[in-house]
């Protein structure tokens, strides 16, 4: 039987949804419940994380979905017990040095904000106990070879971005079991994305909406996401590939990628109009 809760004993779990508020001081004595495990604060106006959120010691899960949030402290990544962090639909352009420090951090929801490959600090990738990353609806048009470091990543979410490429590294995610790139701007796929189980009924490989080249899109539509793992796995495939012009530069300024005419870049309208949609991620 579960253990009763005493009279006396405070709630670890605190949700204001749709109250409009605009500063968590609002909250009265929030940053003295250093017992709270649980705070959700979505669907409000808050425009920015206050430091001393680093003083709630024990949360586990942090939900600030669908407020304005224009940047985060630094002190976010010290919450060692956190393991759910959604700050999906706000306002982020860049995350704060040393993000990606958190030790216990299992799943991060970054969905609908104004993020891109340039806005993301040297450890981002450094989160080795991240199970599920939710980039979606951002502004990337490359994913950084760091990656490959999220080795116990299983659920990747690029969709509706810029995308113009997939660094070969990730087939170094050997316990990915669902990846969705669908709406970006992709033309050709890395072959060792072929290393990975993506094919199977637990597993998510989405790829339409793409501006493949035509050996891809043909096997897409014949065989849809199955035909195009054999494709790409293909000596055939690996042959093309190595030849394309593929010449990507990581540096400060916008990377380069030619594979042919660069796509246009996606109507950023449609990201707007999803915004409705309800959090990814657990809350």
């Amino acid at each position: 039987m579960p253990k009763e809760k005493k009279k006396d004993e405070p709630n670890t779990e605190l949700e204001h949804v749709d109250r409009n508020i605009s500063s968590l001081n609002a909250i009265p004595r929030l940053f003295e419940m250093t017992y709270l495990t649980r705070l959700t604060l979505s669907h409000n106006k808050l425009t920015s994380i206050p430091p001393n959120i680093a003083d709630l010691e024990n949360l586990q899960v942090l939900t600030l979905w669908n407020n304005q949030i224009e940047e985060l402290p630094s002190s976010i990544s010290s919450l060692s017990k956190l393991r759910i962090l959604n700050v999906g639909m706000n306002r982020l352009s860049v995350l704060p040095r040393g993000f990606g420090s958190f030790k216990s951090l299992e799943i991060l929801d970054l969905t609908y904000n104004n993020l891109n490959e340039r806005s993301l600090p040297g450890n981002f990738f450094f989160i080795d106990t991240l199970r599920a990353l939710y980039l979606g609806d951002n502004d990337f048009e490359l994913l950084p070879g760091d990656v490959m470091n999220l080795r116990n990543l299983q659920i990747l979410v690029l969709r509706d971005n810029d995308l113009l490429a997939i660094p070969r590294e990730i087939g170094h995610l050997n316990n990915l079991k669902e990846l969705h790139v669908q709406g970006n701007r992709l033309t050709i796929l890395p072959p060792e994305l072929g290393q990975l189980d993506l094919i199977g009924n637990k597993q998510v490989l989405r790829l339409e909406h793409n501006p493949w080249v035509p050996s891809i899109q043909e096997q897409f539509d014949a065989r849809g996401a199955q035909g195009v793992m054999d494709f790409i796995r293909s000596e055939q495939y690996k042959y093309f590939y190595g030849r394309q012009r593929l010449s990507i530069e990581f540096n400060s300024n916008i990377q380069e990628v030619t594979t042919g005419p660069v796509p246009p870049k996606r109507n950023k309208d449609k990201k707007l109009s999803r915004k409705t949609h309800q959090p990814q991620c657990g809350s």
